[in-house]
């Protein structure tokens, strides 16, 4: 049995494993620089050179923690086939970090007078510090994962990670695809040649890796005869950017500068613990048993130690562990990973990827994850449970549109505050889609579950659930009316804000006593039965 283990550390699957979680870690980097750079107009040396080696750090250290966990699992099982747990940055709360908390904060100082770098400092280590927070409370947070993985049914575990993937790993990459779509198409083709329809590449090459070959040569093969138009970047010249990813006191100085952001900082946190209790129950239901505290302790360390070394971007268990698994990957794409990503961050070559991997090339594995994840939710969940697994679906449609609408490049921030505010029709759709969007994670755990327990006959136990999500939407848990999704105590809120509060709560309310009301009349057969 060993040297069958040792056989397999690394095959072709791995490498499968390695390119699509490589991709998964590219991609985001890619957002967050295009973000921070492109649009905000931060110091490209702050973000390649002090944010780039900090984050990459925590990816090298969760996935060779994950390595090392899997290989403990292996030997206790006896068992060849074990697919190590993925770690990487994590693809919401990058874009929320990016979007909603270091751009606007680069902007503030660099209103209130700062120069491009000194704003570009203090937003680093305003980010550093909002890791080193999320950190901490997922620490604390992980000793109770276990509780509430018994406690949620399977339904609302995997309905609420298909949802994420199917909107946000899975769509928004194929928006990004088929701008490109020559490229990215094609690229698309042979994943889904290689990975769903489980066909063989000629010479046995991983679906993964030709899907990148031809996408690459397609891209640059093309793109400088200008056949591809607008959609094809000349890269600029390759660049060694080191940057070792040293310990330092930089958090602290960016303490202070999180209190404004808190309401937002500390949810993102939340989410990748709900996350990765996710996470592992999907790894549990491909086959691997992951202790769930392990899996979130491994998480928490990760990311504080990108906090303290200087990272802007959490890390996480990535939810396509079954997709990895299905690719025939084990142990050795996580550590491959984790070397890649982590030295890619020091020595700088990360930044060059960036630059010279356009999204179009990179999308297309995320795509493959979204299905293999979302296929997996209907086939570990019993058939009487489907309803509630596509209930779960739509906090995550509302949210990937929230997402689209809220990005600056497509509707002007006046034009989205006047179509929110527009309360001449009832709430207007704009709040609607913001709001059924902020916490959605958990929202789709409560919707999924309230509808188990309507289809298990236990009606009260369902109203509970509902009651709970008043409570939850009360306070900005879920159903945030703010649009960046704080949280808040909503008698505090202006009398705008509680005419949004208090009629989702109502609704919450008027549901469970509804369902409550039912159940004393089922009761009530049942006694006369």
């Amino acid at each position: 049995m060993t040297s069958s283990l040792q056989r397999r550390r690394f095959g072709g699957g791995d490498l499968n494993g390695v390119l699509g979680l490589v991709v998964d870690n590219l991609s985001l980097l890619a957002f967050m620089a295009s973000a921070l750079v492109g649009i905000f107009g931060m110091p490209a040396d702050i973000v390649f050179g002090r944010m780039f080696p900090g984050t990459a750090l925590g990816v090298l250290v969760g996935n060779l923690a994950y390595t090392w966990m899997a290989h403990r699992l292996a030997a206790r099982t006896g068992r060849s086939d074990v697919t190590a747990m993925p770690l990487g940055i994590d693809a919401p709360t990058t874009i929320g970090m990016a979007l909603l908390v270091l751009g606007p904060a680069f902007a503030g100082y660099r209103h209130a007078g700062l120069d491009e770098m000194a704003a570009g400092e203090a937003t680093w280590r305003l980010g550093m510090a909002s890791l080193v927070v999320m950190g901490a409370l997922k620490f604390v947070l992980s000793f109770f994962g276990a509780w509430v993985q018994r406690s949620v049914p399977r339904a609302g575990l995997l309905g609420s990670i298909a949802g994420i993937a199917l909107m946000l790993i899975g769509f928004l990459p194929l928006v990004e695809v088929m701008r490109v779509p020559v490229v990215g198409f094609a690229g698309l083709g042979i994943v889904l040649y290689g990975l769903v329809a489980k066909r063989r590449l000629p010479f046995g090459v991983p679906g993964v890796l030709g899907a990148f070959l031809v996408s690459v040569l397609l891209y640059y093969g093309l793109g400088p005869a200008g056949l591809l138009g607008s959609g094809y970047d000349a890269p600029d010249h390759w660049q060694w950017r080191v940057g070792v990813p040293w310990p330092n006191l930089g958090f602290v100085q960016g303490m202070a500068a999180t209190v404004p952001y808190l309401p937002l900082i500390l949810p993102f946190g939340l989410l990748m613990v709900v996350g990765g209790i996710n996470v592992t129950e999907s790894a549990r239901a491909a086959g691997d048993d992951y202790a769930t505290r392990d899996i979130l302790l491994v998480e928490a360390l990760a990311t504080l130690v990108a906090g303290v070394c200087g990272g802007v971007a959490q890390t996480t268990p990535y939810i396509g562990q079954p997709a990895y698994k299905a690719m025939g990957a084990r142990t050795g794409y996580t550590l491959v990973t984790g070397l890649v990503i982590g030295l890619g961050g020091v020595l700088g070559y990360l930044s060059n990827l960036v630059e010279l991997l356009p999204v179009a090339v990179l999308a297309p594995i995320l795509v493959f994850v979204s299905i293999s994840i979302t296929t997996q939710a209907f086939e570990a969940t019993p058939l009487r449970y489907a309803g509630a697994v596509v209930f779960s679906f739509f906090p995550a449609i509302a949210r990937m549109l929230a997402i689209k609408l809220g990005d600056p490049t497509i509707v002007d921030p006046a034009r989205f505050a006047t179509l929110y505010a527009d309360a001449s029709h009832g709430i207007p759709a704009m709040a609607v889609i913001v709001i059924l969007g902020n916490g959605f994670v958990i929202t789709s755990m409560v919707w999924a579950s309230f509808v188990v327990a309507m289809i298990d006959g236990h009606v009260r136990k369902a109203a509970g659930i509902v009651a709970l999500g008043a409570v939850l939407t009360a306070f900005g848990l879920i159903h945030s009316v703010e649009p960046i999704g704080t949280v808040y105590l909503p008698w505090t809120l202006d009398a705008t804000s509680q005419a949004l509060v208090w009629p989702f709560v109502a609704a919450y309310g008027a549901l469970a006593a509804v369902l409550f009301m039912l159940s004393l009349g089922q009761s009530s057969m049942s006694a006369r039965a």
